[in-house]
């Protein structure tokens, strides 16, 4: 890469962790150009406005997620191999998030109420990867493996209870064991649409 981008590379990577320790709120140009050891105007050089910056954040934070549990997931057989796969991976980020916080679960906390064009960037993520598990539970009822009658809608937004439910208890609350229940309680999901051939293997 040329010096631009390299320092442009480097001005989103030090955002990012501050806007998973700050929010994305939290982020400002001024504490970027101090972090960063630049003037404003040289930050603003790359960025047009600090909205910009934000959602190049969110764009940097996605492509993470996407690398580290969407991707490797697809290696994996389709079926119920490949959602735990989807699953697993997400619940082992989550915990690495802990000290830092997820960005999908606060930028949602920030911008619930909060129309614009980061909102609608962060919700055009998050259900990017809802309906990557949507359609996953879908192919493992194709493959046999889940029930013809399993909701996957339904078994996704239990999923996602229980990665919020993890995020809460392991970062708010600081309740040890918090991912192995968020794993029995997965396991049980599975169960309750799991067919009779897949459960006796």
């Amino acid at each position: 890469m040329r010096k631009g981008e390299l320092t442009r590379a480097a001005i989103l990577d030090v955002a990012l962790g501050l806007a998973s320790r700050d929010g994305l709120e939290g982020l400002t140009i001024g504490l970027l150009a101090d972090k960063m050891n630049m003037s404003k105007s040289g930050v603003f050089a790359h960025f047009g406005s600090r909205e910009d910056l934000q959602i190049e954040v969110l764009k940097l934070y996605h492509h993470h997620f996407e690398q580290e549990v969407f991707y490797p997931s697809m290696q994996e057989p389709r079926g119920l191999s490949r959602l735990q796969s989807m699953f697993s991976r997400w619940v082992k980020r989550v915990t690495m998030e802990i000290a830092s916080g997820c960005i999908y679960i606060s930028g949602a906390a920030e911008y619930d109420d909060r129309p614009g064009a980061i909102r609608e960037e962060l919700v055009g993520m998050v259900r990017a990867w809802q309906d990557a598990l949507r359609r996953c539970v879908e192919q493992a009822v194709e493959c046999g493996h889940l029930r013809p009658d399993t909701d996957p809608q339904q078994m996704v937004y239990e999923m996602y209870g229980l990665v919020l439910a993890l995020h809460h208890d392991a970062r708010f609350i600081k309740r040890p064991g918090s991912v192995g229940r968020a794993q029995v309680g997965f396991d049980r999901l599975l169960e309750s649409y799991r067919t009779v051939e897949v459960a006796s293997r």
